[in-house]
């Protein structure tokens, strides 16, 4: 399973998560948000990185040139787009950043969300679910109604999001079936700033988690 750990500021933190076995770090690339990272902050960081660490820059209806410009000189893998950006958008996104994983996040408000999906299906590479807030776009802490995503089986792979921490993390995967999760709030001590502990902890569930699935 992907676990994507989101809102690194801090190269420390950064590369200590990386340790702890976390297979993808994000970084917000959105200027109104507490956790908010410029592009060369993010090169220090990710060329401190190993290689096998995905590296997603996390976007809110930026423009392609922004976008285009800070996977350029962050050296990212990944794009995760968390605003109102259509399926004409991703395409053009896709088209001039092929090798780049192209994640679009929708945040569910209603079960009525999930049907906007198949307009995306044939030009992103994953999902992202995250809970709804009527004025941010991410990290709220609040958690999705997973009995509402039971029947949710996407023909690609998806991540779960939405106030998800390590003493939940084991209810939601006997929930749910998702192929990566995804937590900013859920391990910090303020927003930008990781718990190191509660990263570890979660990986230690997550460890017990796989085993009681894969017996």
């Amino acid at each position: 399973m992907r676990v994507k750990i989101c809102g690194l500021t801090q190269a420390q933190q950064a590369v200590a998560i990386a340790d702890l076995g976390a297979t993808a770090l994000g970084f917000i690339c959105v200027s109104s948000s507490p956790r908010y990272i410029e592009p060369q902050q993010i090169q220090h960081i990710c060329t401190q990185l190993p290689p096998s660490v995905d590296r997603i820059g996390v976007f809110v209806n930026a423009t392609l040139e922004q976008i285009k410009s800070t996977v350029t000189l962050g050296h990212l893998t990944g794009i995760q787009l968390h605003g109102n950006e259509d399926p004409l958008f991703c395409q053009i996104l896709r088209q001039n950043l092929p090798q780049i994983e192209l994640i679009k996040a929708f945040r569910v408000r209603t079960p009525e969300t999930l049907t906007q999906i198949a307009a995306y299906q044939t030009c992103v590479d994953t999902l992202l679910l995250d809970a709804y807030h009527p004025h941010q776009f991410g990290g709220t802490g609040h958690t999705l109604d997973w009995q509402d995503l039971k029947s949710f089986t996407p023909p690609l792979p998806w991540f779960l999001a939405g106030g998800l921490t390590p003493d939940n993390i084991e209810q939601a995967l006997q929930s749910l079936s998702p192929q990566g999760i995804d937590l900013s709030s859920g391990v910090e001590l303020q927003p930008g700033d990781k718990d190191l502990e509660k990263v570890r902890r979660l990986l230690q569930t997550l460890g017990r988690c796989t085993s009681n699935l894969n017996p």
